[in-house]
């Protein structure tokens, strides 16, 4: 597996943040919110998959912030952005996430784009730098937008679930 590292994404579980690097360089940091049940990649599991993915699909250009997506299709626009519901919605965009590691992250009952892994907004912003997803990788809305804004197709995203110094 070759990957192209002049634009890539990092994921630390412990730290619960998204790191945006360019060549070795780290131009950005967003907190995050993944999986409440941990990282691992089966499906069915609701955990945060580990591991090298890319970018396979960003959807959601030119939609409203708070945008609520149901199977990656633009709807209604959300009320509020502080939601106790436990519904998961997914808002503003998403990155769908396809694994790069054959039996690890890719294929069979591993694999993360079956799974709809995304990096996506959330109806439940305060929940942000903590463990309280369903396997996905949420954001704040306006946070979302802009890497969306400045991430492309194929940028590799390593998700690791301790910090990397």
């Amino acid at each position: 597996m070759t990957l192209d590292l002049a634009t890539w994404l990092l994921v630390e579980i412990e730290t619960q943040q998204l790191r945006y690097f360019e060549q070795l360089e780290e131009t950005s940091r967003f907190p995050v919110s993944t999986s409440w049940r941990g990282a691992g990649c089966r499906n069915g599991t609701f955990c945060t998959p580990l591991g090298w993915h890319r970018v396979v699909k960003k959807i959601g250009d030119g939609c409203k912030p708070g945008t609520i997506f149901s199977g990656r299709v633009a709807g209604a626009v959300a009320s509020s952005l502080k939601s106790d519901a436990d519904d998961d919605l997914i808002t503003s965009r998403i990155l769908w996430l396809d694994g790069l590691q054959p039996g690890y992250n890719r294929g069979g009952e591993v694999d993360s784009r079956s799974r709809y892994i995304y990096i996506h907004g959330t109806t439940q912003e305060h929940l942000i730098g903590r463990a309280e997803s369903h396997g996905c990788i949420r954001m704040r809305n306006d946070h979302v937008i802009e890497l969306f804004d400045q991430t492309k197709v194929d940028v590799p995203v390593y998700i690791s679930q301790h910090a990397l110094h």
